[in-house]
C-alpha cells in the first residue's frame, strides 16, 4: 500500500512531543536505501522526553530513536486479541514487548516487517524473549479467518499477539504512538474495499513499561535483538 505524503512537526520547549512518524510508500524507502548518507526530507521529527535520534532508522544500523532507562513511558492500550480476550500493555508488564503497527491484510512490507521480528524473538535467549504486540492499522481487515492465514504464512512465533478493535477504538492507540495511518475506501465489483498506508514502525518497550527504541522498517531482526539483549535481565 501507498501514499504520497508523511508528518515530521515537532514542538520546541518543556512539553516537547514526538510528531508524527512518517507514512511513506515502498519506492521512497527504496530511494532511502540507495542514499544512506542522506537525511530524509524533513528529517524525523521525533521525541517526547529525552531520546536520540537519526533519520534513517536501522539502515545505519541503528534504531531511528532511543530513549534511556525510566525516561519515556510506553502508552499503555486496552484492546482484543485474535481470540476475542481483553490485552492490554500492562498485562505484560515485567516482560519486554514489541509493540508493532500491522495491516493484516497487506502483501508487501507488513510480512517483511514480520519476518524481521520473528528472527529478532528467534535470536534472543528463551529466558529473555518479548511478546510481540501487534496494533491493526486496518481494522475493517480483522477477522480469525485472516489472522489465522498471517499465522500460517508468516510463520508467526507463539510470542505474538494481535489487538485489534475498531476505528475508534484501535485510532487513538495508532495516535498515541505517532503512527499515520491513511486509509482510501474504494468500491470494486460492487465490494467496498480500504487500502491502507501506515508508518512501518515498531517499539521496543521493556520490562517496566518505557520505550528503549523504535525501529522503522526497514530494518533487521538482528538489530532488534541487539536491543532486546542490552535490557537489564529479569535478575537486575
Amino acid at each position: 500500500m501507498s501514499a504520497n505524503h508523511s508528518t515530521a512537526a515537532g514542538k520546541t520547549g518543556a512539553s516537547r512531543q514526538r510528531a508524527l512518524l512518517p507514512v511513506l510508500p515502498l519506492w521512497s524507502w527504496v530511494l532511502v536505501a540507495l542514499a544512506l548518507g542522506i537525511a530524509l526530507g524533513g528529517g524525523i521529527a521525533l521525541v517526547r522526553g529525552s531520546s536520540t535520534t537519526s533519520p534513517i532508522s536501522s539502515l545505519a544500523g541503528r534504531p531511528a530513536a532511543t530513549w534511556p532507562a525510566g525516561a519515556q513511558h510506553a502508552p499503555n492500550f486496552r484492546l482484543v486479541d485474535e481470540h476475542g480476550a481483553a490485552i492490554s500493555l500492562a498485562r505484560f508488564h515485567g516482560r519486554p514487548v514489541i509493540v508493532t503497527f500491522i495491516d493484516p491484510v497487506c502483501r508487501n512490507l507488513c510480512p517483511l516487517e514480520a519476518k524481521q521480528l520473528n528472527s529478532a524473538v528467534a535470536a534472543t535467549p528463551a529466558a529473555r524473549r518479548p511478546v510481540i504486540v501487534a496494533v491493526s492499522v486496518n481494522p475493517w481487515a480483522n477477522s480469525p479467518a485472516t489472522f489465522r492465514q498471517d499465522r500460517k504464512k508468516w510463520h508467526l512465533v507463539p510470542q505474538w499477539h494481535w489487538a485489534v478493535g475498531g476505528y475508534a477504538r484501535t485510532a487513538p492507540v495508532w495516535k498515541s504512538y505517532k503512527i499515520g495511518v491513511l486509509a482510501k475506501k474504494k468500491v470494486i465489483a460492487g465490494v467496498t474495499v480500504h487500502e491502507i498506508a501506515h508508518t512501518e514502525a515498531s517499539y521496543v518497550v521493556d520490562r517496566a513499561g518505557y520505550e528503549r527504541a523504535l525501529f522503522l522498517y526497514p530494518f533487521v531482526g538482528k538489530d532488534v535483538a541487539t536491543v532486546l539483549e542490552q535490557l537489564p535481565s529479569p535478575q537486575t
